[in-house]
């Protein structure tokens, strides 16, 4: 199923992410299960940059699904310019996008992806409204 980036969306973050050799498998490209590793990167960065504390002992983002559609191989070496956005703010959630392309090919996308993301209270297990800081960031 290949789920597209929505026109009505706010780009937030932008980082470069280089690409290790360890990050390629036999085949000579780098594993699927490494383009989830870089949404995450990206994802957590954003996070860092808003000054939300990973604290299992608080409040903060939980990720309830997440896809990646693949596009193109990426191969080692290289650097990936991911840009993350935001679309669809509710009470407790959020949808995030993020799109990978490599620098030295700007615009050639090789692979979007994101997640639902919902704010929670970890103690509790339960969700929360968005902070109003936080969905400030969002619209």
């Amino acid at each position: 199923m290949r789920i597209d980036i929505p026109e009505q969306k706010k780009l937030t973050y932008e980082m470069v992410i280089p690409i290790r050799w360890g990050d390629m498998d036999a085949m000579g490209h780098v594993n699927n299960t490494i383009y989830f590793r870089y949404l995450e990167i990206v994802r957590i960065e954003w996070m860092q940059s808003l000054g939300v504390a990973l604290d299992p002992n608080g409040d903060g983002f939980v990720i309830v699904n997440a896809f990646c559609n693949f596009i193109r191989q990426l191969e080692y070496p290289g650097d990936i310019l991911a840009r993350h956005y935001v679309a669809n703010p509710g009470r407790a959630s959020f949808d995030t996008f993020i799109t990978l392309e490599r620098t030295d090919e700007p615009g050639v996308l090789y692979a979007t992806g994101g997640a639902t993301t919902v704010w929670v209270d970890f103690p509790a297990k339960k969700s929360l409204p968005l902070p109003d800081k936080v969905r400030a960031l969002l619209l």
